[in-house]
């Protein structure tokens, strides 16, 4: 009965610690969405999850022009049938703020694109992000991308 009792004991100190810890801030799930999005959508280009991502009404500002929904499925689409390469995406996050059910983050995005193992090229962008939380969940309203100054 001892040992049954410090069983219990035991599990039931550790389980809302352990609760806690995979509790992730509100900040924390806006860049890991960032994250997510550009591994999902643009290196495995998977767009049977895009809603998981972006809202209906996202708006990508890239390189001086304007991407809808319609026209962001046809940019991957065409990237995915004409893959060259694999493409590994790193984050530096510079600030992310949330006040309550809209959040921003600015962050330096790195893509690094192979072939074979070979790197072919490295691409270097500072980006920013609008989120909005919705019932499923932090979604992508609006992404600006624009290319890193060459140092």
């Amino acid at each position: 009965m001892k040992k049954l009792f410090y069983l219990l004991l035991f599990l039931g100190t550790g389980l809302p610690s352990f609760a806690q810890e995979n509790i992730l801030s509100d900040e924390v799930q806006i860049q890991n969405l960032v994250k997510e999005s550009f591994d999902v959508l643009f290196s495995s280009y998977d767009l049977d999850q895009i809603d998981k991502y972006y809202t209906p009404d996202i708006k990508i500002l890239e390189n001086g022009e304007i991407w809808d929904m319609e026209i962001i499925k046809g940019i991957l689409t065409n990237a995915k049938n004409r893959k060259s390469g694999e493409r590994i995406n790193k984050f530096d996050f510079i600030e992310t703020h949330v006040d309550q059910k809209m959040g921003y983050t600015i962050y330096h995005n790195y893509a690094s694109i192979s072939t074979n193992g070979q790197s072919i090229r490295e691409i270097h962008w500072i980006e920013s992000v609008v989120a909005v939380k919705t019932e499923n969940g932090w979604r992508i309203k609006n992404l600006h991308s624009f290319p890193a100054a060459e140092k």
